[in-house]
């Protein structure tokens, strides 16, 4: 028997432009946990793209071995044959198919093309009730929140007894008692022998559940070292390169006068019949205000974002006043004129557009006020530098600004997302969980990204389930619970307990 299960030796990867990786090697033992930290753009989601055969063999350097056999994948197809599973971060799911369609895509039950239906429910109410997923399993996909999909993608993995299982940042979606079960369900399969390669931002969960870590950083390898010989500040300072003196920059900001009030806003459920997922709630805003939202998973906040902003507008009733006038918003061009923008938790469905460059993203929210030349023409040098500006502000990791989207990292797509309401510089910004899916030294940039704003006058409302981020960040808290208003807390009331207490009532 080999010493490793995988080993993957000098590997290079190399994009027009950009070395993604150079000669990492990684090697991973059996039933073992590998965490993989590093920065958004460290080359991380790349390796596991060649390992999964995203990335097929010839369009890289390297070598691949399995129990000591060199292995040439083609395609995922091949990485299959040899039991390895990877479940990506950005969830992949056919929203128009049934979540039982989903979870045994490519294993439904039946013969030849006739699926068995009652077996396919059966055996999918079965795994549901195991991980305590609420969800019917004739219902469409589209009907799960995204906590939910994340553990219909873990699930379906699991279901192909795979020997090797990669989770590119599995919990970014997940409540905390989903979280719980992931823990469990990782230590299972470690003690059946089942090795998993761990990629998260979430340190307390690379020391918990992972036996090595091992650092990335633009494209190399830092270092591979026992967990019980790390230390979280060494481990931090490894990934970006830097001494990170504080994770939660903080702005001391003068608040001003009431900016928005929201009064009697309704929403039904998106799938329940005459049933409300938000009810009768009024909440005001303040100059240069973060106004943090907390509460459970599927409690309605991202929901009160969408609605506000017209992105959610069927049956919906509110009454929406900007400055003490009272405004009507039934989509989001209305809430762009009434001066709102909105960072949304889900980039990559209605973010940004991912075939278009950097910079043609910045000006998406902006198409009105190009700079123009004898009002015809698009000024592209003035457009250009206003671009290169905020592309070095937010020091977004690329070539240039002329790089397209779909090419960068997640923490970097979220900064060309937040660059893209810096260009249009609105009143007030909407933040669904703006770190999702973001590296340490990433998140404390946008923290002071975000202080910057609120120093300048933008009055923030910030939705987050990171709860070091809703009390470090936010000057006031609310706190959501079944459709409610369930707490508000003022800076030095918020606590973590405070919180989560008032999320259970």
């Amino acid at each position: 028997m080999a010493e490793y299960l995988l080993e993957m030796r000098h590997v290079v990867k190399k994009f027009p432009g950009v070395t993604a990786l150079k000669n990492v090697d990684l090697q991973l033992g059996y039933g073992e946990i590998l965490g993989i930290c590093g920065e958004n753009g460290a080359g991380k989601s790349t390796l596991m793209k060649i390992l999964s055969g995203s990335y097929p063999y010839g369009t890289y350097e390297g070598e691949i071995y399995i129990g000591g056999e060199k292995v040439k994948f083609t395609g995922v197809q091949d990485a299959k044959k040899y039991g390895i599973e990877m479940i990506f971060q950005e969830i992949n799911m056919v929203l128009s198919s049934s979540v039982a369609e989903n979870l045994f895509l490519g294993n439904l039950p039946g013969k030849g093309n006739l699926v068995d239906f009652k077996t396919l429910y059966r055996e999918t109410k079965k795994i549901l009730e195991e991980v305590h997923v609420q969800a019917n399993p004739k219902d469409l996909a589209s009907h799960l929140n995204s906590g939910q999909m994340q553990m219909i993608a873990l699930m379906r993995a699991c279901i192909q007894n795979p020997k090797i299982l990669v989770l590119d940042e599995p919990t970014s979606a997940l409540t905390n008692r989903e979280v719980r079960q992931l823990m469990n369900m990782l230590k299972n399969l470690r003690e059946k022998g089942v090795s998993c390669i761990y990629i998260s931002h979430k340190l307390e969960e690379v020391f918990e559940i992972c036996d090595r870590v091992m650092v990335l950083r633009d494209g190399e390898t830092i270092s591979c070292r026992k967990t019980q010989e790390l230390e979280e500040k060494i481990l931090i300072e490894e990934m970006v390169g830097r001494t990170v003196e504080n994770l939660y920059p903080k702005t001391d900001v003068e608040i001003g006068e009431e900016v928005m009030k929201v009064e009697h806003l309704t929403i039904p459920h998106p799938v329940i019949k005459n049933r409300n997922i938000v009810e009768d709630i009024s909440f005001h805003l303040k100059k240069g205000e973060i106004l943090g939202i907390g509460g459970l998973v599927g409690a309605g906040r991202s929901e009160i974002l969408g609605a506000i902003f017209g992105q959610i507008d069927k049956n919906v009733k509110k009454n929406v006043w900007i400055e003490g006038k009272e405004v009507t918003i039934h989509s989001p061009q209305d809430a762009i004129s009434a001066g709102i923008g909105f960072v949304t938790e889900e980039r990559k469905r209605n973010g940004y557009v991912w075939m278009l460059s950097i910079k043609d993203n910045m000006f998406l929210a902006s198409l009105k006020e190009l700079p123009t030349r004898f009002k015809i023409f698009v000024d592209a040098r003035r457009e250009r530098a206003k671009a290169v500006e905020v592309f070095e502000r937010l020091r977004v990791k690329a070539p240039s600004v002329d790089t397209k989207v779909n090419n960068l990292s997640g923490g970097n797509q979220q900064k060309v997302v937040l660059a893209k309401w810096l260009v249009k510089n609105p009143k007030i910004l909407f933040v669904d969980e703006p770190t999702k899916g973001v590296d340490v030294g990433a998140k404390a940039e946008i923290y002071k990204l975000l202080g910057e704003l609120a120093e300048n006058g933008i009055s923030i409302v910030m939705v987050s389930s990171d709860m070091p981020e809703l009390v470090s960040v936010s000057d006031r808290v609310l706190v959501i619970g079944s459709g409610k208003i369930t707490g508000e807390f003022k800076k030095e009331e918020i606590s973590e307990e405070a919180i989560m207490a008032a999320a259970i009532t």
